[in-house]
């Protein structure tokens, strides 16, 4: 696992983004899932929108990680509730060409999940 998104933005990225980068990373490494929230207090975004800045941000992760062809990092973050990621994961996904059908999510996110979680 790199600590890094990209060499050309990492020096652009906020203090919080580098912290949910490590949680991320470090969630991974652990075999284990973090939700929205738990990811952003351990990365400090600050107020307000915390959830919304997550999510842009997680989406830009899905971006550069499908354009590298790299397992997907923010499959390992989820909604409390449902125990899976949030609709935007998978509308951002298929927008990338990760995900044939929208309507195929539950087995998408298992195997998406299954591939991160192999990776070292």
């Amino acid at each position: 696992m790199t600590n890094k998104i990209h060499d050309d933005t990492q020096h652009s990225q906020s203090d919080w983004q580098h912290r949910a980068l490590i949680a991320v990373e470090s969630t991974i490494v652990a075999k284990r899932q973090i939700t929205y929230q738990a990811l952003a207090e351990a990365a400090k975004i600050p107020p307000p929108h915390r959830i919304n800045k997550l999510t842009t941000w997680l989406e830009t992760l899905i971006a550069e990680d499908a354009q590298a062809g790299r397992p997907v990092r923010a499959a390992c973050v989820v909604s409390k509730v449902r125990g899976m990621p949030a609709p935007g994961f998978f509308t951002c996904c298929h927008i990338h060409g990760l995900l044939a059908e929208k309507g195929d999510t539950e087995s998408f996110y298992l195997r998406t999940l299954t591939v991160l979680m192999a990776t070292d």
